[in-house]
């Protein structure tokens, strides 16, 4: 059974910093590209940042550039998102997803197979 559990969320100040945590299970570490994706109360679910499993390349949303980094861990089927200068805008619920593939990068959530149930990040002074 496939599961993806986020941890890490909270209250911060602005400015502040955060690292999210999603642990997988169920096989699917390798051969998943593993993403972020974050949704704000009254808006659309929004990509966040993704990291393809063949070769670690990343790639973010404009919003999240230069602030935030993902990583990941295969020897502890983790992945992380590193979250700094953290601004009021951020606060939403931060899901990790799971999207099988060999190539591409995927950054709509309709691409991903498996979803977490998400954490709270509340940036807020």
């Amino acid at each position: 059974q496939v599961r993806l559990v986020e941890s890490g969320g909270g209250l911060v100040q602005p400015g502040g910093s955060l690292r999210l945590s999603c642990v997988t299970s169920g096989n699917i570490f390798s051969n998943y590209h593993m993403g972020w994706f974050r949704q704000a109360p009254g808006k659309e679910r929004e990509f966040v940042a993704v990291i393809r499993w063949r070769d670690g390349v990343t790639y973010y949303a404009d919003s999240a550039k230069g602030r935030f980094t993902i990583s990941r861990d295969n020897a502890k089927n983790t992945v992380y998102l590193q979250m700094n200068r953290l601004l009021p805008e951020d606060t939403a619920v931060y899901c990790c997803a799971a999207a099988q593939g060999q190539f591409g990068i995927p950054t709509r959530a309709m691409e991903y197979d498996y979803w977490g149930q998400g954490t709270q990040v509340t940036v807020s002074s």
